[in-house]
């Protein structure tokens, strides 16, 4: 080759690639998670998102896994709904266009994107795909699916048996929380006649209920118990545990996120993360390059319901809801201590700041929420006195307004280290660009080789080091030829500039190239195996797939067929058990037969399977 075709294609790493999967509503909040640390975003389309509400043009996709690219991060598109017969050819003709675009991947729960004839692309199994257990994991698996999405409620033993199984797996560690099995809950669509398959969830689960036992009577004092909503997860401190038992792939929740909120979880888990892989032997980033962060990340500061690592040990949790509301809490902030006409004073430990912004919980469990012009100290300001706080009152600080600002701007900016060496070559120069992952550059120049009278050293190595306005920075620079030469600086800038397009091609080049298409199969599921409504069946490709695989098709998505008064929901989380009423946990008392949930006109039941430790919600008819 001569010397301005050379690049190197790295000797691939046996470590095990970990990855940070961050979550965008929009190209600038995925480029704000890439250089805070991402290794990989998630981002809906123009449809067929299961976030109707975040949907991104093709135009900004491409552009993303441009960007993406040349930190080796990787795309991913939620094409995550259920699908219509009459949809089926458009939904095709998408997936071609989101591969020409880049995208690396596609988060899928309808399996006739296993039937369809598709460019070569990865399918990853969506948690709408109910993955809870490693039967069903290896099944996905099997089918083609490159990558499978482990259910939210999915313990570790269960991940690691997945993994233990070959089975490529995602988990989530951080985010909201659906009180149901994802791609289970049907309650939007019963009550609301909006699809949560369908990217268009009502949030039933989030209202104030009233409960009352089968006589009718209140199980508890509130008329607006929060009794399905959840708090939000934190698995930052299991990490390492979760790496151990085999997880690929580390999953931020919040698709409708603001952009302040991504750059500061992302940044919080690279961190964590990082740490988990530094004390592990063969495990490496999945991506490459180095992101300076400009302030201090802290999940407390941002959106959260409070925090729960949700049954990842496997057990009953009572941490698991938030009864008293589903708005952002925030971080503990003390208690109100005295209240004037203008003013309460605070035991606030936190530095408060003006702007800020609070929930309070009264001693009797009231809440409400205000604002402040300004704080002095632990004495604060409201923009106006709400109503119902009283002395006594818990307070929650759930918009920092400095921790806002600072992270309004640039916060963040990634780089990938290069050492650059400029050496003698017959009948001119060659400058090499190499990263730190195995990849180089080179670019030669014909060049008549004339000593200079004065010292040139320096000027070159600044020359061969301007990187700005490219993802490069200089790890270290040389120039390895014997005493003073001239060099002009325009050549020494074509050279730069080829370098680091020629570093960037072969980089980029190379996730082309690590792309993991399955082979698309049929497994064979147990005899007898059937697929009620809770399939999602909605069109006939999908049908045909899981005929194909010996199951026998006895009813059609919720959506499709209502199939009546049937369960609406399955959930981990268990009424029953945190009021306390549990008789395999010491519960106080006893709470015979369902529990009875009244929100407006929303009337369901809570039934509870003590053997499997989970609880079924059914609607109720008015009477």
């Amino acid at each position: 080759l001569h010397p301005d075709d050379m690049t190197t294609t790295p000797i691939r790493s046996k470590t095990k690639k970990i990855e940070l999967l961050s979550p965008a509503k929009d190209l600038a909040t995925a480029i704000a998670a890439i250089d805070h640390g991402a290794d990989a975003v998630y981002i809906g389309a123009d449809d067929f998102s299961a976030r109707s509400a975040a949907a991104n043009d093709i135009a900004d996709i491409s552009s993303l896994a441009e960007y993406a690219h040349r930190y080796r991060a990787r795309v991913y598109i939620t094409l995550n709904t259920i699908i219509y017969d009459s949809e089926l050819e458009r939904v095709r003709e998408m997936v071609y266009r989101l591969h020409e675009a880049g995208a690396d991947a596609l988060i899928v729960q309808d399996m006739a994107l296993l039937e369809m004839e598709l460019p070569p692309i990865e399918l990853h199994a969506s948690t709408q795909c109910d993955i809870r257990d490693a039967a069903k994991a290896i099944f996905l698996h099997e089918a083609g699916f490159t990558r499978v999405v482990a259910a939210r409620e999915t313990p570790l033993s269960s991940l690691r048996e997945m993994a233990s199984a070959g089975v490529e797996v995602e988990a989530f560690v951080h985010g909201a929380l659906c009180v149901c099995y994802s791609g289970q809950c049907y309650m939007s669509q019963a009550f609301a006649s909006r699809s949560a398959n369908r990217g268009r969830c009502a949030q039933i689960c989030r209202l104030p209920y009233e409960l009352t036992d089968i006589q009718g009577r209140k199980i508890t004092q509130s008329s607006a118990l929060h009794a399905l909503s959840l708090k939000d997860m934190n698995r930052s401190d299991y990490l390492g545990d979760m790496v151990d038992a085999g997880v690929t792939s580390f999953k931020i929740e919040g698709r409708l996120k603001d952009a302040s909120y991504v750059k500061n979880i992302t940044a919080w888990y690279r961190k964590k993360l990082d740490e988990a892989i530094n004390s592990r032997e063969g495990f490496s980033r999945s991506s490459d390059g180095i992101s300076n962060i400009s302030f201090i990340p802290d999940p407390n500061r941002s959106f959260n319901r409070g925090f729960t690592g949700y049954f990842l040990d496997g057990q009953t949790a009572s941490d698991v809801w938030n009864p008293v509301t589903p708005k952002s809490t925030g971080e503990p902030a003390g208690k109100i201590t005295r209240i004037t006409s203008a003013c309460m004073e605070t035991d606030s430990p936190q530095q408060l700041n003006n702007g800020d912004g609070f929930l309070f919980v009264t001693p009797s469990g009231q809440t409400g929420g205000f604002r402040i012009d300004r704080a002095e100290g632990r004495t604060i300001y409201p923009t106006a006195m709400p109503d119902g706080i009283k002395t006594g009152s818990l307070l929650y600080r759930n918009y920092d307004n400095a921790f806002e600002r600072a992270l309004a701007g640039k916060t963040a900016s990634r780089h990938i280290p290069v050492d650059i060496l400029l050496e003698d070559s017959p009948g001119g120069y060659t400058l090499t660009l190499s990263d730190g992952y195995g990849f180089s550059a080179s670019a030669y120049r014909a060049c008549e080789k004339e000593d200079a009278r004065m010292p040139q050293r320096e000027k070159i190595i600044s020359d061969i080091s301007k990187l700005g306005g490219t993802e490069f920075s200089v790890s270290s620079a040389d120039a390895a030829f014997p005493g003073e030469r001239f060099i002009p600086g325009s050549l020494l800038s074509s050279m730069r500039r080829e370098c680091c397009l020629k570093l960037r091609e072969v980089r980029v080049r190379d996730i082309a190239e690590s792309r993991a298409v399955k082979p698309h199969s049929y497994p064979c599921a147990p005899v007898g195996t059937q697929a009620d409504y809770t399939y999602n069946i909605s069109n006939e490709m999908a049908r045909g797939f899981y005929e194909k695989c010996g199951i026998t098709v006895t009813g059609r998505a919720f959506e499709s067929e209502n199939p009546g008064e049937v369960k609406i929901a399955e959930c981990r989380h268990c009424i029953k058990y945190s009021l306390g009423y549990c008789p395999k946990h010491g519960g106080r008392g006893t709470l015979n037969g369902p529990v009875f949930l009244r929100s407006g006109k929303i009337r369901m039941k809570a039934v509870f399977d003590c053997h499997r430790c989970v609880m079924e919600i059914f609607p109720v008819k008015r009477p």
